[in-house]
């Protein structure tokens, strides 16, 4: 545990430099606390990707804590506010609530979807070579038929793993190599089932539709199923991630979020501000280029690498 803790603040130094540090600058640059700072600590969470709405509930808070506590020194002010996002973080989710029961259905499928470049194959080849070194039966579904790249990408995955693959012809129908996938699954034994989609299609109604299809062809074979709908999301594209979930959760009803590159420029806010604003939790952090680096989303875990405590 206390080896995966230094890892994950390792793997957060550059996010951390980037929200953390320019808190602690704006801090530096001021020898009083007044309404001014207030005003600067607002821009930098705003700045951060924490969102207008929840920087203002943070200022709010920040304010009682220095009447309350009395500061008057800038430099104290940061233990309050990192106190803070630290328990916005650690609210928002329920600590009984699991992050995943692959062993609720038998197969369980999860569906994983996400605009092209975010991570999403690599993020699907990741959970499954966990998946499988935990000792279940994984099969992948290659329903991005719309990129031959993604299949391509996605075989290469399936044999480094050792692990089963359905597919067939770039540009065959989504929907009817699920179908098929599906059906495959339910004669061999197959535990957890992870279905690639496509990414962008020739607009957004069309991708919409698509996911559509997708999600009552599933329906027809397992009725229950989805049972898992994630959405991948680079962490570096900051509140435009947000767009992301709210088109996706239209279309997928996602009961997840995957938020990748935080080892990157990711600015560290979006992580405090996703689950506040969609109500969608985060399950799964991208740290890493390693196979390994895929992560559990604990969020007191994470807040206390993010913040050094």
């Amino acid at each position: 545990m206390l080896n995966m803790f230094k890892s994950l603040k390792e793997k957060l130094a550059k996010t951390r430099s980037g929200f953390v540090g320019k808190i602690a600058e704006t801090l530096m640059l001021r020898t009083k606390v007044d309404e001014e700072l207030m005003d600067d600590l607002e821009e930098v969470l705003i700045q951060g990707d924490i969102g207008a709405e929840l920087a203002m509930e943070i200022i709010d808070k920040l304010r009682d804590e220095i009447r309350l506590n009395n500061v008057t020194e800038p430099e104290k002010v940061q233990f309050y506010i990192e106190k803070i996002i630290k328990e916005i973080m650690i609210e928002d989710y329920d600590k009984k609530e699991e992050l995943f029961n692959f062993d609720a259905h038998k197969p369980c499928i999860v569906l994983v979807v996400g605009v092209n470049g975010t991570g999403k194959t690599t993020t699907i080849g990741k959970l499954a070579n966990r998946l499988k070194n935990e000792g279940k039966k994984v099969l992948l579904v290659a329903a991005d038929t719309f990129r031959a790249a993604a299949i391509e990408q996605l075989t290469i995955w399936a044999e480094r793993s050792e692990i089963p693959i359905f597919k067939t012809q770039h540009g065959a129908d989504p929907s009817s190599v699920v179908f098929d996938g599906l059906n495959y699954s339910l004669n061999h034994d197959i535990d957890v089932v992870l279905i690639d989609t496509a990414g962008r299609q020739h607009n957004k109604a069309h991708l919409m539709n698509e996911l559509a299809k997708m999600h009552r062809t599933i329906q027809k074979v397992i009725s229950d199923a989805p049972h898992e709908a994630l959405l991948v999301v680079d962490a570096t594209t900051g509140q435009n991630a947000i767009s992301q979930a709210k088109f996706f959760n239209e279309a997928a009803k996602l009961s997840g979020i995957v938020l990748t590159k935080l080892d990157g420029t990711a600015k560290g806010g979006i992580v405090v501000s996703i689950k506040r604003q969609l109500n969608i939790p985060v399950k799964l952090v991208g740290i890493g280029e390693a196979i390994e680096d895929l992560k559990d989303f604990k969020p007191e875990e994470f807040a206390n690498a993010l913040f050094m405590t």
